[in-house]
């Protein structure tokens, strides 16, 4: 069951998970919504309301350096947002 990879924590999600009680995460890219809602219920001991999710592609990138250019790609991830039940929440930062 480890669907979940790693809290998504950036400035975006933080506002989101303050205001509109959601919060994303890296899952794993052969998980459906039901899998992902029952790992974050089990893990966090919450109640989820729904889950959207999303994949990114990976992107090609290229640089030029002094011996010539090198080409390389980002890899791909899907990416869940939670939004949990009123009153309930996550706290990322209490083992900090």
């Amino acid at each position: 069951m480890n669907v979940l990879v790693k809290p998504i924590v950036t400035e975006k999600m933080t506002e989101q998970g303050e205001s509109l009680n959601r919060y994303g995460f890296v899952v794993k890219r052969d998980a459906d919504k039901e899998e992902i809602k029952k790992a974050v219920e089990g893990l966090y001991n919450v109640s989820v309301a729904s889950v959207n999710t999303m994949v990114y592609g990976g992107k090609r990138k290229s640089r030029f350096t002094k011996s010539g250019v090198i080409n390389g790609k980002s890899s791909a991830f899907k990416k869940a947002i939670i939004t949990l039940v009123e009153g309930d929440s996550i706290d990322f930062y209490s083992n900090i």
